[in-house]
């Protein structure tokens, strides 16, 4: 497990989504090399989907074999299929529609009008079987060994829809959850867990903003990921924080190289 985060820090988000972008498809373009496919957890939100934005407009994008990609989801609002705030449907809009995906490998978490209903806890089991069908005995959990990791923080230090103090960020065998009241909305969401996030090779935090400084400065000055579920967020390779030079700007300046700003 890689204890020791590395940042990297730029001057705004709109460079860093740029820069993430870059990073990604010269990651997803080694794992292919060497593989043959890469497994890749999208995460929603304002950063998420700025970097999937910007691997759109990216013209190294066909670098990447999109048919043999596979995607997950780290987390998502518990919504009918299609609804707007769901994170698949805006990874749809800000990429997926754009690129030549495998829709057998383009894996959304269950929807509340799905087969499972409104019971999110059967929509949680569910995903985390699909999770365990795509593992090989090699991967160290009942997951696959995803090669990238994404993560958005929050003002309030969550991951995924792992909130602190929540029960879900004290889970320590599940590997997905079903999340009830939730104090972001919508309430009910599914989430990975802590466990799962930690098989991933690579675990990138992305953070850009003044309302996360408070967010970044906590996670990274030895809270307790109960207190601090970002603090938890590890990968077993490397985990890499990028942000941006207002979500830094309550770190010591020793913390990251100034080249990188």
């Amino acid at each position: 497990m890689s204890d020791t985060p590395q940042l990297v820090v730029h001057r705004d988000k709109e460079l860093m989504a740029e820069a993430a972008a870059a990073r990604l498809i010269t990651k997803i373009v080694d794992a292919q090399s060497s593989r043959g496919s890469a497994s890749v957890v999208l995460t929603g939100g304002r950063n998420g989907n700025g970097l999937l934005a910007a691997l759109a407009a990216s013209p190294a994008r066909d670098a990447v074999d999109w048919s043999r990609l596979d995607l997950w989801w780290g987390d998502e609002r518990f919504l009918p299929e299609g609804d707007p705030e769901r994170n698949v449907t805006q990874a749809r809009e800000a990429l997926l529609d754009a690129v030549p995906l495998d829709p057998e490998r383009v894996h959304a978490m269950p929807a509340s009008d799905g087969p499972h209903g409104t019971d999110v806890e059967a929509a949680a089991a569910a995903y985390a079987e699909e999770l365990a069908k795509a593992a090989v005995p090699e991967n160290h959990a009942t997951v696959p060994s995803f090669d990238v990791l994404l993560l958005g923080v929050g003002p309030d230090t969550h991951v995924a829809s792992l909130f602190p103090e929540h029960p879900g960020v004290r889970e320590t065998e599940r590997m997905v959850i079903g999340v009830h009241g939730s104090p972001k909305p919508p309430p009910t969401r599914v989430s990975l867990t802590l466990p799962a996030i930690r098989t991933a090779r690579e675990v990138w935090l992305l953070a850009a903003g003044e309302d996360k400084a408070n967010a970044v400065a906590m996670a990274l000055s030895g809270a307790g990921e109960i207190q601090a579920p970002a603090a938890g967020a590890r990968g077993r390779a490397r985990t890499l924080w990028l942000l941006d030079a207002a979500a830094a700007s309550q770190l010591p300046r020793t913390m990251y190289p100034p080249a990188s700003a």
